[in-house]
């Protein structure tokens, strides 16, 4: 799970950082990105992979983005619009890797492609998305680095999730001190690709640690996973589908990117 892993390395950088603790409720600042960017770093750099992405496989990238709103951190998600795939449920934006890049990787005499050379694309392919769905150009997002080694979604697709925090519009170089607060996001600045995105709203870090929020669920009855109630965060005049009783249900791959983050708090 993704926030259950993001968790674990932001622990295992703690020992070397001075600034250590990530706050649930205190704005993120540059010291605070450092030490997700250490920590993102020390982690991927003890789980790397022993080869590259399978080209036979489905891929998806998605980008996690982080954020200040009203002063508060928090994760950016939407509300998928009235689309074929997924109608109305919450998630990071992002979405399938470009298909060329398979192609090429399937066609190439040598039949391998580096690590490095697929992060580049489906890093791109994260921002690509952000920046359709959400209207943030890549310009203002910070990429402190990725999650890995993937994981296989509900869905099959091996996701691959990059962590960044995002600049509202010409404050993507803030001259703040190291514990300053980062700027603040307007939601109602995002301009969101409809009718593909119904909705965006900000999810605050310490609604991961919110015991009334969490619960388990399981997927077709195989795979267990943990829902986040943020039934009171999205505008009522979004329709989802399912059932409405429970509200919105923050699905496992959008839960566990940042569960971690409560057992950190400074």
């Amino acid at each position: 799970m993704f926030f259950k892993r993001f968790m674990a390395s932001t622990s295992s950088a703690s020992s070397s950082m001075t600034h250590s603790a990530i706050s649930l409720t205190a704005p993120f600042t540059r010291n605070s990105l450092d030490t997700i960017r250490a920590a993102l770093l020390d982690y991927t750099t003890g789980a790397r992979l022993s080869s590259g992405p399978d080209p036979n496989e489905s891929h998806a990238a998605v980008l996690v983005p982080l954020c200040n709103v009203d002063g508060v951190p928090g994760v950016l998600l939407e509300v998928r619009g009235n689309l074929r795939s997924h109608p109305g449920e919450v998630s990071f934006p992002g979405g399938k890797v470009d298909e060329v890049w398979q192609l090429t990787a399937r066609f190439n005499c040598t039949l391998l492609l580096t690590i490095s050379q697929a992060d580049s694309s489906f890093l791109a392919a994260a921002l690509r998305e952000v920046h359709e769905e959400v209207g943030v150009p890549p310009d203002r997002v910070d990429v402190l680095g990725h999650l890995g080694p993937p994981e296989r979604s509900l869905k099959g697709l091996r996701v691959w999730p990059y962590i960044g925090f995002v600049y509202p519009p010409g404050t993507a170089s803030p001259d703040q001190g190291p514990d300053a607060p980062l700027p603040s996001l307007s939601i109602d600045s995002l301009v969101v690709s409809q009718p593909e995105v119904a909705a965006v709203f900000h999810l605050p870090l310490s609604a991961f640690a919110c015991q009334a929020r969490l619960k388990p669920s399981l997927f077709r009855a195989s795979r267990p996973y943990w829902t986040i109630d943020v039934s009171d965060l999205v505008p009522r005049r979004v329709q989802t589908q399912g059932d409405i009783d429970h509200g919105h249900d923050l699905v496992e791959r959008t839960v566990a990117l940042g569960i971690r983050i409560r057992d950190t708090k400074g």
